[in-house]
């Protein structure tokens, strides 16, 4: 409750009273009791005998409301109309009226009596009320794009003073404009009640863009707060003016896939039937706006479009295309080849886009294929083309065999860490795998196979010097080699032991010169006897060419002993 204290001026008892000499105003709320001050409800006169409350009628007269006697603790109401029920006073000696109305908005005044003064404090009463909450009535079931249409009406009920109505779009206020905004507000008031229900009609041209649009309708008041409408939305018609063609199947789309084609236009109703022009065939659908294309093939590739039922210019165009993969490979299968031979790979592809060729090798990828012109056991393998485009994945393979009888790279000898034994190492090349056998008995140690390449080892303890033969064999034929091993019991182990091969070396070259030195005897013993023979009658010039000759001779025949 809002008051405002008037004020006020003193009189004495017998000067002449003047209705609506001080003035102040108190707001009251419909329905409910209002409260009216008497000089702010401070009535704290010294000697007081009454207290007296009237008021001025419709007709400008003043009418008695109650009096209270300072001595007695109830007043005495005198008013014989409606406010006779409805009136009371309170401690501070305010004027209380029950069930506030509109027939309350009026002066009314509070006289105060004492032994020496006489004052009177007038109050003008005005009675509130807010709103119902707006409504929009009236809908329009749908509005036509660019066309000035009725939207709604939208109304509060029951206020006083009356509501302001304020029409919203998307939270944002309208405002008349004459042409594609009209509103029109109307006030009606209830001849019983007094109060006021305001009215407001919004005229709306619409767009496209509306389809979404959120109308509402906000009621302003001076009780507040503000009271929004349930949102609205209308249907938005307008003609078609673009359609398009999707192709919703799922890409790449592949040979044997079904392929479903929509059409859309941007009209509003959306039409249900259209035209669809298969690769130059037209096919009509009605209410439904798809077509299948079941298990396509490359040829189905092409241009597809759909149209209006009635306007056939009016069209959306797709190209679909169809992706396959072709891919032929050569060799396959299982392929055997000599050691030496070559094999032709040639790969054939046709593909709807470019395609990407990988090569393995047993599971390890390759950075391009090898050259086969020349096979060596290395190339035996099996070999994985894969072949791809987008969605689309093709795998090829052959597995190469590379065969040839084997060969004895190498044969050679060592005399183990521990110097108790003799290590025998024999290495091949062939395919199929090489089996091994050794011209002397002892231990096989270890044996490896890879790429066509074998490795034997055999490890023998010789009592006596031995020489040792290396056999490999398989299906395909064999071979064989021969390596000299000294007996372990005829060296000196106290001695740090030297490398056998140079020690066999050396026995060979001591060999080699014992024999030259016996040539040689042999060459001088014999040169001295034909000396003698000849009686040493040559000349100098035959004494040095048979000594020529004869030096000749020698080198030859040491060049013999050497052999």
């Amino acid at each position: 409750m809002q008051s405002v204290v008037c004020l006020f001026g003193a009189f004495i008892a017998a000067a002449v009273f003047h209705p609506g000499s001080c003035g102040g105003t108190v707001i009251g709320l419909y329905g409910e009791t209002i409260e009216v001050p008497c000089n702010n409800g401070t009535n704290k006169q010294d000697g007081l005998i009454f207290t007296k409350w009237k008021y001025v009628k419709d007709d400008g007269s003043p009418g008695d409301l109650l009096v209270k006697q300072a001595q007695k603790d109830e007043a005495t109401v005198s008013a014989t109309d409606g406010y006779k029920s409805r009136v009371s006073i309170a401690d501070n000696s305010s004027l209380l009226i029950a069930q506030g109305s509109l027939a309350d908005q009026r002066v009314f005044t509070c006289m105060v009596v004492s032994l020496t003064n006489l004052e009177e404090y007038s109050v003008e009463v005005k009675v509130h009320k807010k709103p119902s909450a707006p409504v929009i009535k009236n809908n329009a079931k749908e509005l036509e794009n660019g066309k000035l249409t009725q939207l709604g009406e939208c109304v509060v009920e029951n206020a006083n003073p009356p509501a302001d109505l304020i029409w919203m779009k998307n939270n944002q206020p309208l405002v008349d404009d004459g042409k594609t905004i009209v509103i029109t507000s109307t006030i009606t008031k209830d001849p019983i009640t007094g109060l006021s229900s305001t009215s407001s009609r919004l005229q709306y041209t619409a767009s496209k863009e509306d389809v979404e649009s959120q109308f509402t309708c906000t009621a302003k008041h001076v009780m507040g707060p503000d009271q929004v409408s349930e949102v609205e939305t209308f249907p938005i018609h307008y003609p078609t003016e673009k359609v398009s063609l999707q192709v919703v199947s799922e890409s790449p789309i592949r040979e044997g896939d079904d392929v479903t084609l929509k059409c859309q236009a941007d009209g509003n109703p959306p039409p249900t039937s259209f035209n669809f022009n298969i690769k130059g065939k037209k096919v009509t659908v009605t209410d439904k706006d798809v077509y299948t294309l079941t298990g396509v093939t490359r040829a189905d590739s092409g241009i597809y479009k759909c149209s209006l039922l009635d306007n056939d210019v009016m069209e959306s165009t797709q190209f679909v295309t169809v992706s396959f993969l072709d891919v032929s490979l050569t060799p396959t299968g299982k392929v055997l080849k000599k050691f030496g031979e070559n094999v032709t790979v040639s790969l054939e592809k046709n593909t709807s886009s470019e395609a990407k060729v990988t090569w393995t090798k047993d599971n390890r990828k390759l950075d391009k294929l090898p050259n086969f012109s020349k096979l060596t056991y290395s190339d035996a393998g099996l070999y994985v083309c894969d072949v791809s485009i987008e969605g689309i994945k093709r795998s090829l393979s052959f597995e190469l065999a590379v065969e040839g009888p084997p060969t004895i790279t190498s044969l050679t000898k060592h005399r183990s860490n521990d110097g108790k034994h003799k290590v025998l190492t024999c290495e091949a090349e062939g395919s199929p795998k090489p089996d091994v056998q050794w011209s002397v008995n002892g231990t096989n140690d270890e044996m490896s196979y890879f790429n066509g390449k074998a490795t034997f080892k055999l490890t023998v303890v010789p009592t006596k010097n031995l020489t040792v033969s290396c056999l490999v064999t398989n299906k395909l034929g064999s071979d064989s080699k021969e390596i000299s091993v000294f007996s372990l019991f005829e060296e000196d182990t106290s001695k740090p032991e030297k490398n056998e091969d140079g020690a066999e070396q050396a026995k060979v070259i001591v060999g080699v010169v014992v024999g030259l030195l016996v040539a040689a005897a042999l060459v001088g013993l014999t040169y001295w006897l034909y000396i003698k023979k000849r009686q040493g009658s040559w000349k100098t010039g035959e004494k040095e060419a048979g000594t020529s000759e004869e030096s000749k001779k020698l080198e030859e025949n040491n060049h013999k002993a050497d052999v």
